[in-house]
């Protein structure tokens, strides 16, 4: 089954082409019964019916039916690796972890194994899911979901040739999966990918109209796209060193910083956000500085407004800094939550670059990534965040066909894991295994889902405390006794800390989101990002710190 990923961030843009980051499953009944297990299996056409189900997104019926292969075959493998795959994708996890272990204690069959896996990952846990997976494969059992559940953690991780071998694999093992070529047609030259994108969506998919619809015309610009939307680099510096302005004047409520962005000649400060992607303005401001309106799209965010109209625009120019670029894509909203903000900046514009977000000095440091081995030196531009075509070096399939490199002075660098431009850091919140939070400096406070909290804590519900962002507002609000957050080299003691139910981003996502890491806890950190290797440093100076709580006192 073909759908549209969606890729959350504290604001989510619908990406036509960042496949592969969510745990979509399809069971299929073409894979050889196990040696272990007799060749039994039920009724052709009630597994053909149960696989058409999902296929078209009917995981209601999806389950009912592979329920029904149950109730006749109790041991048949693609009936319960269908029915969990199914539960996941119907966003009941807790149900999927709880079907995945009846079918375990049923039978021991590598698809069981490897649908146990997808629920690991979905929780949170693609280490353990990991382990599972290349278990599958080195038994020797052909499953192609297997190598699919591996190309994903690996994606995850920065590995991405690493990734790449493993789509290959899957994909020869099983190309019609839909999620498996829904991956593998991210190792394709961008002709191509478009060219099977088309025909996807004449086929028999979960997508909706309006989804439909988006894709279409989105494709009918691509060509046009590629060739003359570079947002190249045209000054001859490489590095820069910009001011980040304070979002608000009183440093004890301060919820962020903001960089100064020229467009078009129009100046306007947009909010550093590290779990945004792109440049998102408002509307009057984009006509201000005439940007036209150029493909429909929509966005989302934390709130329970749900997907909202947007539209793509392109600038003549962008200047940020001693940085300027032409031809660049620029999101546009009508939202009114932005009326306050005048718009924001995902940092994964600066993708290309090595990004240093030093809040407490209140500057924005771009400078070239370490050389790989052996790699020739890169024009830099700036990305387009991920609902964007491929740029000029992802035509050339730069992340397909290199790992991760750690140059030798980043050595002491946390890898994270990245799904699009989020961020998500290992964090531990007490005796419990480590959770995933997003990195968010556009998040004015810590959050923590309510079920992460309940682990190592007492929880309590807040009406009184509301939390907003575009898309709306989150309905219900809990906060946390106490919580240490332990995430890098670093350690916080948080206070009350604030909680909600994070599923609807965990869903976007594909996998577990248990916290944000805001604005509260990063604005004292001198923060290194370098998206190409999923690598992040954090840096804490008490002294730095100390002198800056002085100042603005």
């Amino acid at each position: 089954m073909f759908r549209l990923p969606r890729c959350f961030p504290a604001i989510v843009v619908l990406s036509l082409l960042c496949f592969g980051q969510s745990p979509n499953e399809r069971s299929t009944s073409t894979d050889a019964q196990s040696p272990s297990q007799p060749a039994v299996g039920p009724r052709s056409d009630l597994l053909r019916e149960a696989n058409v189900f999902y296929r078209r997104g009917d995981f209601g019926h999806a389950i009912l039916k592979y329920k029904e292969v149950l109730q006749e075959v109790p041991k048949s493998p693609d009936g319960w690796a269908g029915l969990v795959r199914s539960l996941i994708r119907a966003k009941n996890v807790a149900a999927a972890a709880q079907t995945a272990e009846q079918a375990l204690a049923t039978m021991d069959h590598p698809k069981i194994h490897s649908a146990h896996a997808e629920v690991l990952f979905r929780q949170g846990d693609p280490i353990e899911a990991e382990k599972e997976w290349v278990a599958v494969v080195n038994s020797g059992y052909p499953d192609a979901r297997a190598y699919l559940g591996i190309a994903r953690v690996r994606q995850a991780n920065s590995m991405y040739a690493g990734a790449a071998k493993m789509i290959r694999k899957a994909h020869d093992l099983n190309p019609d999966d839909p999620d498996i070529k829904e991956l593998w047609l991210t190792t394709l030259p961008p002709a191509q990918r478009i060219e099977q994108l088309r025909s996807l969506l004449a086929e028999e998919t979960d997508v909706d109209e309006s989804q439909r619809t988006e894709i279409s015309n989105f494709l009918d610009h691509a060509a046009e796209w590629r060739k003359d939307h570079e947002c190249a680099l045209v000054s001859k510096v490489t590095t820069a060193e910009i001011p980040l302005l304070p979002a608000s004047k009183d440093v004890k409520h301060r919820r962020g910083y903001r960089v100064s962005v020229t467009l078009n000649g129009r100046q306007q400060p947009l909010l550093l956000d590290t779990g945004a992607s792109g440049i998102l303005v408002g509307r009057s401001f984009a006509r201000e500085a005439g940007i036209t309106k150029f493909i429909p799209t929509m966005i989302k965010g934390i709130g329970g407004m749900g997907w909202t109209s947007a539209s793509i625009g392109f600038a003549d120019s962008v200047k940020i800094g001693e940085f300027e670029f032409h031809n660049c894509p620029i999101r546009i909203t009508d939202d009114y939550s932005l009326t306050d903000e005048g718009g924001l900046m995902g940092t994964d514009v600066f993708q290309k670059f090595l990004v240093d977000i030093d809040f407490p000095d209140q500057k924005l440091k771009l400078s070239e990534l370490p050389g790989r081995p052996g790699e020739p030196r890169r024009a830099l531009s700036l990305s387009s965040g991920d609902s964007s075509l491929p740029s000029q070096d992802e035509q050339e399939n730069e992340n397909v066909t290199r790992d991760r490199y750690i140059a030798p002075e980043m050595q002491s660098f946390t890898p994270v894991y990245r799904f699009g431009h989020l961020l998500l850091v290992a964090t531990s919140i007490g005796d419990v295994p480590p959770k995933l939070f997003v990195l968010d400096t556009g998040a004015a406070s810590n959050f923590i889902s309510r079920s992460a909290a309940e682990e190592v804590t007492k929880v309590r519900r807040r009406s009184n405390i509301s939390v907003t962002g575009l898309g709306g507002s989150v309905n219900d609000v809990y906060t946390a006794k106490k919580t240490v957050l332990r995430f890098g080299h670093l350690s916080q003691e948080n206070q009350e800390m604030i909680g909600f139910d994070t599923a609807q981003q965990s869903d976007n996502a594909g996998i577990e989101i248990s916290g944000f890491l805001g604005f509260t806890t990063l604005r004292m950190l001198d923060i290194t990002i370098d998206y190409r290797d999923g690598l992040v440093n954090f840096s804490y100076d008490a002294k730095k710190w100390k002198d800056v709580r002085r100042h603005h006192r």
